[in-house]
């Protein structure tokens, strides 16, 4: 949480606080590590929106079961209560690879359970134009599991343009994508698919 932690210092320095809170999701210590420091303040009832974003091959808190499951395909590990697509489940073989878990976190589980925490998914290819978008604008190519964080903070942005609502956005832009080039390149050519 040193990142999430981080974040409440140097917007505590500049008078401000986040109306939303947004990581992308895969087993959850990504998400977790940004938004875990801001779940406390959800809870003493600060208008808070905390947002999952992951990949909609691999919906795992969005379509999942909050149940029991094995936290890996061998079924060695011992059953975790979490929100899982079951331990045989196998995505489809998308750019984002560190969000391709079957499960989520305990922890995040519970939080999404309670309402705490919101899930929304996206599309490889609307996370991509989110990504091509961010890398025009900002001069930096976010990795593919960083994208699906951008791709919600512009569906949020959006939302707060069209309801003439100033928001302060928070999100965790957690990798470059420069080992990802070819995966740019196969989405300016139109060749990527996937869900």
């Amino acid at each position: 949480t040193v990142i999430g932690q981080e974040c409440l210092h140097q917007l505590e320095a500049l008078g401000a606080f986040p109306d939303v809170v947004i990581g992308c999701h895969g087993g959850g210590s990504n998400f977790g590590g940004i938004a875990f420091p801001f779940v406390r303040h959800r809870l003493d009832g600060r208008d808070l929106t905390i947002i999952a974003a992951e990949p909609a091959s691999c919906p795992t808190l969005t379509r999942g079961e909050y149940r029991l499951d094995h936290g890996a395909t061998a079924r060695l590990t011992p059953l975790l209560k979490m929100y899982t697509l079951g331990s045989d489940f196998v995505p489809d073989p998308i750019h984002a690879g560190g969000l391709r878990y079957h499960g989520a976190s305990p922890q995040v589980s519970a939080l999404v359970a309670r309402g705490l925490v919101e899930a929304r998914a996206y599309s490889q290819v609307a996370t991509f134009a989110a990504a091509h978008a961010f890398a025009a604008a900002e001069g930096l190519v976010p990795a593919p599991e960083s994208a699906h964080a951008i791709a919600a903070t512009v569906e949020v942005a959006r939302q707060a343009d069209a309801e003439g609502r100033s928001r302060t956005i928070l999100f965790n832009l957690s990798g470059h994508g420069l080992l990802d080039l070819s995966a740019y390149a196969e989405y300016l050519a139109g060749h990527l698919g996937g869900s």
